[in-house]
């Protein structure tokens, strides 16, 4: 079992990339998710049904079962899997959700362990900028994820972007840098949230 756990919101998903390389770092790496049958195998597709988690053979890799409309219950859901406090939160959750999710899951982490809090360009707001970070007493690392421009017009950035620029944010925060605002893509300002 590992000695670090990471507790990655979103990461079944367009973060997948981020969780598979901390699970090739070494890392515990729970993964609260509406469809976690994404990440597990035939067989514990069946015993998730009625336990609401199952950590996947052969990895240490914890699939649980979430709704991040009821985040007591995904709090509770994830302290039934993990023994000890997450050393790492690295999270991507709809900006409707993002504080009442964040919050709750706050006493599932360590004192002061770092917190990334990634943003999609929609959660940019053109006067104010950035959403202050959640989660006071935890350095927190902030991602937004723009767009890439291609042949003339522009695109949503690809799994593998978001993943390499969220890693890079998770790097700096497990490396103690001072808390910082990651742009991964460019961002329309024009088309930010009033």
């Amino acid at each position: 079992m590992s000695e670090r756990t990471a507790l990655v919101l979103g990461g079944t998903g367009m973060l997948k990339g981020c969780a598979d390389e901390l699970l090739a770092q070494g890392w515990q790496v729970v993964l609260p998710s509406r469809r976690p049958e994404r990440v597990l195998g035939g067989a514990a597709k069946a015993a998730l049904r009625g336990r609401g988690h199952v950590p996947q053979a052969g990895s240490a890799r914890v699939a649980v079962a979430a709704d991040w409309a009821r985040p007591g219950e995904l709090t509770d859901r994830v302290r039934a899997v993990v023994d000890r406090p997450a050393d790492l939160l690295v999270a991507w959750v709809h900006e409707s959700y993002r504080d009442g999710v964040l919050r709750a899951v706050a006493p599932l982490l360590a004192p002061h362990a770092p917190v990334v809090e990634v943003h999609d360009s929609g959660a940019i707001h053109a006067v104010r900028g950035v959403p202050d970070p959640t989660l006071e007493g935890h350095p927190t690392q902030q991602v937004v994820l723009g767009f890439a421009r291609h042949g003339g017009g522009v695109r949503w950035l690809s799994h593998e972007e978001a993943s390499l620029g969220v890693l890079a944010a998770v790097h700096r925060a497990l490396d103690g840098k001072a808390p910082s605002v990651h742009q991964v893509g460019e961002i329309d300002t024009w088309t930010a949230r009033h």
